[in-house]
């Protein structure tokens, strides 16, 4: 029987293949909270992180690929490489998922500093315009 990290990695590949982000709120808890490498406080529900995770899904482009992953039998770690405005862009995603599969928490960080420069404006741009 799969973990649910394996449950949790095989719906967040599929995602990020096809980025299609409507596929995003069946996947994540009500309650969930997302990291994010360019804002101090939690973001939390549901809503929320669909909307940060539907924008990186935009920003980090069709170069996203993921070259390791370490997991657990509720998380994972995802390393990360791509390449926004033309920076090279490193990271990974950190994850955690309830029992079900859905994921409960999701944490990015991102390097090198000039990169993260890059993707929080791009970032910014997707999410609030501008």
């Amino acid at each position: 029987m799969p973990t649910p990290a394996e449950i949790g990695l095989q719906r967040w590949h599929d995602v990020v293949e096809s980025r299609d982000a409507a596929a995003l709120p069946a996947m994540i808890t009500e309650d969930a909270v997302f990291h994010s490498p360019a804002v101090h406080t939690p973001q939390k529900g549901r809503d929320t992180v669909c909307a940060y995770l539907g924008a990186a899904l935009v920003v980090l482009g069709p170069e996203l690929r993921y070259s390791d992953t370490w997991k657990n039998e509720n998380d994972a770690v995802l390393r990360f490489h791509t390449v926004v405005d033309g920076k090279q862009v490193e990271g990974i995603d950190m994850i955690t998922w309830n029992d079900e599969g859905l994921i409960t928490d999701f944490t990015v960080m991102v390097r090198p500093f000039q990169a993260l420069e890059v993707v929080i404006a791009a970032m910014g741009k997707q999410l609030f315009g501008g």
